[in-house]
């Protein structure tokens, strides 16, 4: 050594922990068995998001968005038909995109679903909303600022 060189001295205490390749497979063991738990609860929820979306009550759906967002998270193979689903039939997966936002567009959704439910729904000249909605448009729109 040379005089005049100060050498560095760590004091902390050597790490006492030893890597064991079961502690990887422990760790792997049990991501797997939550992954799975959740996609049992996530399926659970959805299911339980069908039976309750007929009857009177909004409950159905938000069950059936969590439900699914739950399952698209732990699931590989589910995100991928999702995807799939999305790109065939864009029209009807896009609510359920914005739903899964994480600031949702709740009532933007349900107006536009209603928008498109009355249009399959009810003859041109019954069409409620459209019909109200050009009325307060020009009514709005016609008065000055």
């Amino acid at each position: 050594m040379l005089p005049g060189l100060l050498v560095p001295v760590s004091l902390a205490m050597p790490s006492l922990r030893v890597h064991r390749a079961s502690d990887d497979f422990a760790r792997d063991l049990a991501s797997r068995i939550g992954r799975w738990l959740l996609l049992a609860l996530g399926g659970l929820i959805m299911v339980l998001g069908l039976i309750t979306a007929p009857l009177p009550g909004h409950i159905g759906l938000p069950l059936l968005v969590v439900g699914l967002m739950i399952v698209l998270r732990n699931s590989f193979k589910a995100r991928r038909q999702f995807v799939r689903m999305q790109r065939a039939h864009p029209k009807m997966v896009f609510p359920i995109r914005r739903l899964m936002r994480r600031e949702p567009e709740i009532l933007l959704v349900f107006w536009q679903q209603y928008l498109r439910m009355e249009r399959l729904v009810l003859p041109r000249r019954a069409r409620f909303a459209v019909n109200t909605r050009r009325y307060m448009r020009r009514r709005f729109k016609s008065r000055p600022a």
